[in-house]
């Protein structure tokens, strides 16, 4: 049996924004639910969630229906891609130390 996720209200707030706006690009390509759901491989009942911005809904199935509208499934590639925190952790730790290693 899978272990439940407990979400963050912050990342709730996200995944719903997120399935409002990929309702509004299937309503504004004028292509049904039935359509999206067919051409992305999953039933209606998937894509209903995804556009409630379910957490339940695998990333497989988000990344099939953003890619039925317009490829839009290659943003997926901007999650993460400038990653300012953990650039800012890796440069505190290079000006702790202050030196660069030593040659051998």
């Amino acid at each position: 049996m899978q272990k439940a996720v407990v979400l963050k209200p912050d990342t709730v707030s996200i995944l719903e924004k997120m399935g409002k706006q990929i309702k509004l690009a299937r309503l504004r390509r004028k292509l049904a639910v039935e359509d999206v759901a067919e051409n992305a491989g999953i039933s209606r009942t998937t894509v209903w969630a995804i556009e409630k911005g379910s957490s339940k809904v695998s990333m497989g199935a988000y990344a099939a229906v953003l890619h039925v509208l317009n490829n839009s499934d290659s943003d997926l590639l901007l999650i993460a891609k400038e990653d300012a925190y953990g650039r800012a952790l890796q440069d505190k730790e290079l000006l702790i130390s202050g030196r660069a290693p030593r040659r051998k």
